[in-house]
């Protein structure tokens, strides 16, 4: 009985060094709560665009989709610069999301808050959210501020 009791204990304490050393102890990347609202402009006809909205509400988020044919008009009211434009445009809690932003680049964004106008991944890259497929380009995902300054904050 004394024996059970000790191969007891020594197999607790070492299931439980065993979890502080491989990480089980820290807490994974959460999804987005259901709460956050991403509203999405893009064309009505764009596949990609259906595919990325698709990929932000399996990463938890909810998603209020525009149809609208009149993107540039959008991009140019929002304060989208030219320079990082892609083919949607998003807007979550009073930061732009230009492109094909990763969810989880999104979830560090709303976590960090940092003084930045949003995020943008310009032109449409192979392997980015919505535009999987064969191969993959390296991209960035850029910071960027009002005045359209940009500094990388991932990158694929």
């Amino acid at each position: 009985m004394k024996k059970d009791l000790r191969q007891a204990l020594a197999l607790g304490s070492a299931l439980f060094a065993l979890a502080l050393t491989t990480g089980a102890a820290a807490t994974p990347a959460k999804p987005a709560p259901k709460e956050t609202k991403i509203t999405v402009y893009k064309d009505p006809s764009c596949g990609c665009c259906k595919n990325w909205i698709e990929h932000l509400i399996k990463h938890g988020y909810r998603v209020d989709a525009k149809d609208t044919p009149a993107m540039a008009e959008i991009k140019r009211t929002l304060g989208v610069p030219s320079a990082l434009t892609a083919c949607h445009t998003a807007v979550v809690n009073g930061y732009l999301i230009e492109g094909h932003v990763p969810a989880a680049d999104i979830a560090k964004l709303l976590k960090e808050k940092p003084k930045v106008a949003g995020l943008a991944v310009p032109g449409m890259p192979v392997g980015s959210p919505g535009m999987e497929g064969p191969g993959q380009q390296h991209y960035q995902v850029l910071a960027f501020d009002k005045n359209g300054k940009t500094r990388v904050f991932a990158s694929y």
